[in-house]
């Protein structure tokens, strides 16, 4: 029997146990065509079976209509970070932009390079501890971009802004973990290695009218323009990749869509954030509780050496990731969709057991 562990790690994140079964199954001779899918060309009428199915079911599972492209690209969603100014950054335009982590620090960096950009709201001064409120971009601007899950931080938007202006999102880590209204984006990008599939493919998702302010004079393939003309197959796209987030999208869709998905995760999310609620002198949380992650709960114990033997402690009993990010410390305990309720139940009860046996 094959041993699985509790995969509590931020990215790349545990999947689904029923679509390893299915690529299992297919490795080798992928629906009779006696290849795997690691070989069959990207032109073939199965692998366009395979991406044709990928875009329909994001379309659907997001409530999106045929007025939104689907895309599947290399390059992670840090290429994103360039490739939206690139897009639609033009010259005399201003790009507004809320600073709420890392990744977001990352796309202002990145957009600066390539135009006038302006921080309309930024939670570093409280060590993004909390997501802005009344976010406003100025008159004009081309766009406003913010990412909606921080996966360092613990933060996550309980609500999307209201905003004249493009909305463009990195959602990286919460795509499909709960129900939004994505039709109020313009363009939302997200890297499958968090809750869609695994790494190596990037999802992006551009409304009709976005797309055609894609300059001409962009390199081809830094071109939304290009990758939405050939559905993704302009050259060889991450053709593994995408078959695996076709099957965890089948997955989803089996669950009962994104509302019965959500569902699974507010449980998981209060079970783990109820540690906090609870326990507050024990498990510290490190950001305000309406500002908090459902993907992503952030935590410190009394001391780092507590928090070391919980990690340590909690990997010899099979649940592993469980280390914040080297930047900020503490424990991260991550929640993506293919974790289960049991899980986190489980976890939780290892760490009440961890604070009885190990008092501050």
């Amino acid at each position: 029997m094959v041993k699985r562990v509790f995969n509590f790690g931020p990215g790349p994140a545990a999947l689904p146990l029923e679509v390893l079964k299915v690529a299992q199954e297919e490795l080798l001779d992928y629906r009779g065509t006696g290849m795997s899918i690691l070989e069959i060309s990207h032109r073939s009428p199965e692998y366009e079976d395979i991406n044709n199915q990928a875009i329909s079911l994001m379309r659907e599972l997001m409530g999106v209509g045929e007025n939104y492209h689907v895309l599947f690209l290399g390059g992670g969603a840090s290429t994103q970070f360039s490739m939206i100014p690139m897009n639609f950054l033009p010259q005399g335009k201003v790009g507004a932009y809320v600073d709420t982590g890392t990744w977001s620090a990352k796309a202002i960096k990145e957009a600066e390079k390539l135009g006038k950009v302006e921080v309309v709201a930024s939670s570093k001064g409280d060590k993004y501890s909390y997501i802005p409120k009344d976010i406003k971009a100025p008159n004009g601007a081309a766009y406003l971009h913010i990412t909606s899950n921080n996966t360092i931080a613990g933060t996550q938007y309980q609500d999307m802004p209201d905003t004249d202006v493009p909305l463009i999102c990195d959602m990286s880590s919460d795509i499909l973990s709960r129900r939004r209204d994505f039709g109020k984006f313009s363009v939302i990008y997200a890297g499958a290695q968090k809750n869609i599939g695994p790494a190596g493919c990037t999802a992006v998702i551009i409304r009709d009218e976005m797309l055609a302010k894609c300059p001409d004079s962009i390199p081809t393939m830094l071109n939304y323009k290009t990758h939405a003309k050939e559905k993704s197959l302009y050259n060889t796209p991450p053709a593994f990749a995408v078959y695996i987030v076709k099957l965890v999208l089948e997955w989803v869709k089996k669950q009962g869509g994104v509302s019965a998905i959500e569902k699974v995760n507010a449980k998981k999310k209060d079970v783990i954030g109820g540690l906090i609620d609870q326990h507050g002198d024990y498990f510290k949380g490190t950001v305000q509780q309406a500002s908090r992650s459902w993907a992503n709960i952030t935590m410190r114990l009394p001391t780092e050496d507590l928090e070391k033997k919980l990690i340590a402690d909690a990997k010899a009993a099979g649940f592993i990731g469980l280390k914040g990010h080297r930047s900020v410390g503490g424990i991260r305990v991550s929640l993506y969709n293919a974790m289960t309720l049991e899980g986190a139940e489980k976890l939780a009860a290892f760490m009440l057991d961890f604070m009885k046996k190990n008092p501050k």
